[in-house]
């Protein structure tokens, strides 16, 4: 969606510790941006849980490679979009989301459609010390993001390992990590060490390489199940992932 060629108008603005939060309106779209006008979110006002990117939708993509998945944690909330997708499209009942920032997540309610959902729990602080209180998930979501680029934990070996390990069985951590010109995710060598090259990425055309990480070496993507999940839920979404379940690939 491109701003270009609509006005925009300021929502909010808001300062705090780490910097400016605004939310802007275009259209019918709504946007959060942290810093100097660095977008963050993308909101369509008419269906909050629509995602309007191929980031978010391959994030979605990485939840459907769990045949039922009950609990999920985020790791960032940003907008609230990707939250609120998965707990309206999967059989999710309890999601945990751990935010730096404690403004996002009002703005997020007052102007970017996140609803108070009853399974839903948003703790403020920092992730890397907060997740050991965490509890274990099925789904674990990785998007933490300043207005200057990833955050410290998308590098930090134990942080990531500490991941992992948060899983339940079966479970799958999906990252949204940073991609670097030549098109493999930031910090390759070190994820390959780290997971002992048994990941999955997606590139997106934003940029950015999702990361499908399975809680053990055992367990592995079976696209199968993917797909036919994909093609029940594509009438309810009102898109496809199966585009994106094409472009997936080993780990670079």
């Amino acid at each position: 969606m491109s701003k270009a060629f609509n006005e925009e108008v300021l929502l909010a603005e808001v300062h705090d510790d780490f910097g400016r939060i605004r939310v802007v309106e275009v259209g019918e779209y709504r946007f959060l941006e942290f810093g100097d006008q660095v977008e963050q979110s993308c909101v369509f006002t008419r269906d909050p849980g629509w995602l309007e990117y191929d980031y978010t939708r391959a994030m979605l993509l990485g939840a459907l490679l769990h045949a039922s998945p009950e609990t999920a944690l985020f790791l960032g909330l940003g907008a609230g979009n990707l939250t609120q997708c998965c707990l309206r499209f999967l059989p999710l009942e309890d999601v945990e989301v751990i935010e730096l920032r404690p403004q996002v997540p009002r703005l997020a309610m007052e102007f970017l459609g996140l609803a108070d959902d009853p399974r839903l729990t948003i703790r403020i602080g920092d992730a890397l010390q907060l997740l050991d209180s965490a509890e274990t998930a099925d789904l674990i979501f990785l998007d933490l993001y300043t207005d200057t680029g990833p955050a410290a934990g998308h590098l930090a070996w134990r942080f990531l390992e500490d991941c992992q390990r948060k899983l339940n069985p079966g479970g799958w951590l999906v990252i949204n990590q940073w991609g670097t010109d030549g098109g493999k995710p930031l910090g390759a060598a070190l994820l390959r060490g780290l997971f002992h090259r048994h990941y999955w990425e997606i590139p997106v055309k934003e940029g950015n390489v999702i990361l499908l990480i399975p809680a053990s070496l055992e367990q592995g993507l079976e696209r199968g199940g993917v797909t036919a999940r994909a093609e029940q839920l594509a009438p309810r979404l009102g898109y496809s992932l199966l585009p994106l379940l094409e472009a997936v690939r080993p780990a670079s």
